[in-house]
């Protein structure tokens, strides 16, 4: 059952068609990605999605209903929730308070009544903090842990506000190959211990070939390719445009 449909999506700026007639449906449960490029419009597409940029044109079904051009806090009351590729901590907070920072975004704009994960809040936080690898640290400020660990509690923030549809922005940016292993168990523990949809912007094809059930592959704004991960690797046009394996005769 898709939850995501997004159908003939355009964005423009100025005479950039940053997104080019994109359609994507995403099924409930599953993680795709999104690769391309630089500047082949993956991030756009995020804000787009996000509520961040109103499209030019094109629709953006969440479990059916257009959200297309609504503003980001409509759309994250909704269920999604999104980080981003620069990190976005509270820097003078501790790791607990950033936690709570998404916990009091859902109840705020939620409510108790729409408690997704069915857990009181003391079991939703020891949680997040176990899966992360934060328990011991719950205490120290966010800015004092090391870079990889930051990247995972802004991932497990967004997810204290109890979201359906999880979309991570080059999750693994900057990090070494131990964080990035790191990272895939965290993403595979948080998916199933919270019922998340995921839709993932990398760069490190060694993590979306480990998370990822179908991924679609952008350049200049439009989609060039689709498919499982074994597919999109054997796409000519694929490994042309995006990763640097030559012409192909």
């Amino acid at each position: 059952m898709s939850i995501i449909a997004i159908e003939g999506l355009n964005h423009f700026f100025g005479g950039l068609k940053a997104v080019d007639n994109f359609n994507m449906v995403v099924e409930q449960g599953k993680v795709f990605g999104v690769i391309g490029p630089n500047g082949a419009g993956k991030t756009t597409l995020f804000n787009l999605i996000t509520g961040v940029f109103a499209p030019t044109k094109g629709k953006i079904l969440y479990n059916g209903v257009n959200v297309a051009g609504k503003k980001a806090h409509q759309i994250a009351r909704l269920g999604m929730a999104r980080t981003f590729q620069n990190l976005r901590l509270f820097g003078d907070l501790t790791v607990a308070e950033n936690i709570r920072v998404g916990r009091l975004h859902h109840h705020r704009n939620r409510g108790e009544k729409q408690n997704r994960f069915g857990r009181d809040e003391a079991e939703v936080m020891n949680k997040l903090l176990d899966i992360a690898g934060l328990t011991s640290r719950a205490d120290e400020k966010a800015s004092s842990l090391p870079y990889g660990l930051q990247r995972k509690l802004e991932i497990v923030r967004a997810v204290a506000t109890e979201p359906e549809v999880l979309l991570l922005d080059e999750p693994a940016a900057g990090m070494n190959p131990n964080e990035l292993l790191n990272l895939v168990d965290l993403i595979r523990e948080l998916k199933e211990a919270f019922d998340l949809t995921i839709i993932l912007i990398e760069h490190q094809m060694k993590l979306v070939d480990a998370l990822c059930d179908y991924i679609t592959v952008m350049n200049f704004g439009s989609v060039i390719a689709r498919g499982t991960p074994e597919e999109v690797k054997e796409n000519p046009v694929v490994i042309t445009a995006y990763l640097g394996l030559g012409e192909v005769g």
